[in-house]
């Protein structure tokens, strides 16, 4: 391995790794590990890949060698999914990439089986919130004593499987010493990180470069995983993607193009998926990326041609389920579009944006119980989606559960802590528990984490700061809400309260601005309905009369 591998460009030796890595785990059966490799293959300029590489041939074991019609035979049974065969071929297997795929495939079968028995149990107060699978310790066994680097990764895998977190960050950095190419060592720590100072402490037991490609990619894919994604990781990306990296990298841009709409820079997000499917049209993978982009801007007429582009190409993966779940909840087909989210789940069990999607679907169609088992659900299955914690809070808060609703909205502000939309939810969760100091504090850091809809939380401001009785900051926020108000064209009845509330401030003084109060007092009585502030304001305004006078 290359440990001194430059990091603004690509050689000779990269390709020669990479190539290395896609082969290995071809020939293992690593399904996503070989995708990954083959994109970030066909994303380097052809000339790059085209150079000579001074690496001598890979080594291959004489046990190895003498079992290859045997392997290869079971790696053709594989390719069939006929795991339970590839098995039985394998039973005298003796070599390392034998033992792998032996080892592997009684993995891939007990998991099969787990996952059946778990879903025999949908629905019933019984089932786990995971399958359980009993065959794993057994399997572990086999792996314990591994030194090749691929059986390390298996081991890691197991170890993550039993639950033995640091023990399989211990054997995911033993394999990535001898083969940092391997994606799927990455996303096991991935799977292994779940919140931001846990990844500044990996990042230091790294055995490879910070500055290597990979680590790099790694670093992207988890900022995307723990939304913290932020503009100083752009250029990062744009590294990455350029001419002497990974230009043609669709991997990449996607993942650029989620971090491009976790900081809601939605039309750059855009134009990443448009390169992609311009390259590929008919490439499936991330297209739930795509998907959220499009649900953002409610662009339904995009979202609905893409559905149905996609439900030709393959009915039966979760992203084509999660799209299509997508285009029914904009078109408020709230019913049809939890179908969709529950079949991606069931496709796909591990697929928390679908749980956290369906539980919004049921938060539309008024069932809050159901809604929050799909967003419990979704943190089994991913307990970095900050969406689900805080949709949580949201659904217990709607039930007048303030303590509950407590406990899942800081969970989400401890992943994404300058959610603005979080700190808001915070701000009212306490208003309902009678705690409004704590409110105000909430809703006044939803305001520096520049919440997007800032009138109503000027207002809600203004509210609470009038119930402690601070009426100089209440009057501080009502001419905020005011000032927004305008400037957005909004419709005076939406601010009305605030405008009374400046009004009533500046009549009451001796020296307050008469002019204004009048002004706003007027356009109160010409443009609101609501028959109590058209009455004080008109009362207001006989008061302001007799003072001039």
């Amino acid at each position: 391995m290359n440990t001194r591998q430059n990091s603004s460009y690509v050689d000779a030796s990269t390709v020669w790794e990479i190539r290395r890595t896609a082969k290995a785990a071809h020939a293992r059966g690593l399904l996503n590990a070989t995708k990954w490799a083959l994109d970030l293959l066909r994303g380097i300029n052809p000339e790059f890949r085209a150079q000579p590489a001074t690496t001598p041939a890979p080594f291959i074991p004489e046990d190895e060698e003498l079992e290859a019609e045997m392997l290869n035979l079971a790696r053709l049974a594989i390719n069939e999914k006929q795991f339970p065969r590839a098995i039985v071929l394998l039973d005298d297997a003796n070599s390392a990439r034998g033992l792998f795929m032996r080892t592997y495939c009684n993995y891939i079968v007990s998991e099969k089986r787990a996952l059946k028995e778990w879903h025999a149990l949908d629905n019933k107060r019984q089932q786990p919130p995971k399958p359980v699978n009993n065959q794993v310790a057994q399997l572990y066994l086999t792996v314990e004593n591994a030194i090749d680097p691929w059986l390390l990764f298996l081991k890691a895998l197991l170890l993550f499987r039993l639950q033995r977190f640091e023990e399989t960050i211990d054997c995911v950095l033993l394999s990535l010493e001898t083969i940092p190419w391997n994606w799927s060592s990455w996303m096991l720590l991935v799977d292994c990180i779940h919140d931001p100072e846990s990844l500044s402490s990996l990042l230091d037991r790294l055995p490879i470069p910070v500055q290597h490609p990979a680590v790099q990619m790694f670093m992207i894919r988890m900022m995307n995983a723990l939304n913290t994604f932020a503009a100083d990781d752009i250029p990062t990306c744009n590294r990455l993607l350029s001419s002497q990296m990974f230009p043609n990298s669709l991997w990449i841009r996607a993942q650029f193009a989620q971090g491009l709409y976790i900081i809601h820079d939605y039309e750059a997000a855009d134009q990443q998926f448009h390169h992609i499917l311009s390259a590929d049209p008919y490439r499936i993978d991330d297209l739930e990326i795509y998907a959220d982009i499009l649900y953002a801007v409610e662009n339904k007429e995009r979202l609905s041609s893409l559905a149905q582009f996609v439900l030709i190409l393959g009915k039966n993966r979760p992203e084509t389920c999660y799209l299509l779940g997508c285009h029914y909840s904009l078109r408020a087909e709230h019913e049809k579009s939890a179908r969709y989210f529950r079949r991606a789940t069931e496709l796909d069990r591990t697929f928390s944006p679908a749980w956290t999607m369906m539980g919004l679907e049921y938060i539309e169609m008024e069932n809050p119980q159901a809604a929050i088992e799909s967003f419990r659900r979704a943190v089994d299955a991913n307990p970095k989606d900050y969406r689900a914690w805080a949709s949580m809070g949201k659904a217990y808060g709607a039930l007048g559960m303030p303590w509950y609703a407590l406990y899942y909205t800081k969970r989400a502000l401890h992943l994404r802590p300058h959610e603005a939309e979080s700190w808001e939810d915070l701000g009212h969760i306490w208003e309902l528990a009678g705690k409004p100091e704590t409110a105000i504090a909430c809703l006044k850091q939803a305001l520096e984490s520049e919440a997007p809809h800032p009138l109503q939380i000027y207002l809600r401001l203004m509210q609470l700061l009038i119930t402690v009785e601070d009426f100089n900051a209440a009057t501080f926020y009502a001419e905020e809400a005011v000032a927004t108000g305008q400037a957005q064209n909004v419709p005076v009845e939406q601010y009305a309260k605030a405008m009374m509330a400046v009004a009533e401030h500046q009549a009451m003084r001796p020296t307050g601005d008469w002019g204004k109060a009048r002004d706003y007092l007027e356009k109160i009585v010409a443009r609101v309905g609501d028959e109590a502030i058209n009455k004080r304001a008109l009362e207001l305004l006989s008061l302001l009369k007799r003072s001039v006078r």
